[in-house]
């Protein structure tokens, strides 16, 4: 049986959230969905709330600290993403953005996600916000040039009760970043760092 790895990022802002519940739904489902087709997933769940003042600290200085680099490394290196975050103001939070412009800057290389196979949740408490997975979400990862599965994944709080919808979707979602995840070449690894330039030759000007 072969191995992927798969990056799980959540957004929430508070601690338990129905953020991080959707992510791991998602996870789950997908790890059951790889499974099926004979690849074992390793998933690794990423906390943005744990790594808030490292990317503030990444957009001011322009380098990412001894915590948020092992962060980027898994992100630019898995063989797939789950990115989950609420919406407010009918888009992503700020956190989120946060990280995706940290993951975009010059410095660590433009393409950390791209040909990446990436599956989209978020949450909400408001049905109303549904469509920003559409126009919010799914343009910024195709600015990133990653491979946004067809199906994104919106949880209300009225879509947790025992409604078959959502489990339902899960499973679709998790289903298509499943036949992407298993079809990449084994091995696939990124260095979001190979195009940094040395501190020593910055000083050179």
């Amino acid at each position: 049986m072969s191995t992927r790895t798969l990056a799980v990022v959540s957004a929430g802002l508070s601690v338990p959230s129905s953020t991080r519940l959707l992510a791991d739904r998602l996870t789950d489902a997908t790890v059951t969905a790889l499974g099926e087709r004979g690849v074992e997933a390793r998933p690794e769940v990423i906390e943005l709330r744990d790594h808030a003042r490292d990317l503030a600290d990444h957009l001011v200085t322009g380098f990412p600290n001894a915590a948020l680099r092992p962060v980027l490394d898994t992100v630019a290196g898995a063989d797939g993403l789950i990115a989950v975050t609420p919406i407010f103001s009918a888009s992503y939070s700020g956190l989120f953005k946060t990280f995706a412009d940290v993951l975009d800057r010059p410095d660590l290389g433009s393409n950390a996600l791209a040909g990446t196979p990436v599956l989209l949740g978020a949450t909400a408490g408001t049905a109303r916000h549904q469509l920003a997975l559409d126009h919010a979400m799914r343009p910024l990862f195709a600015y990133l040039h990653a491979t946004v599965v067809p199906t994104g994944v919106f949880a209300a709080s009225e879509d947790w009760g025992a409604t078959p919808e959502l489990a339902e979707r899960i499973t679709r979602a998790a289903g298509e970043l499943a036949d992407l995840v298993a079809a990449r070449p084994a091995g696939h690894v990124a260095d979001p760092f190979a195009a940094a330039v040395p501190f020593e030759q910055l000083l050179k000007g």
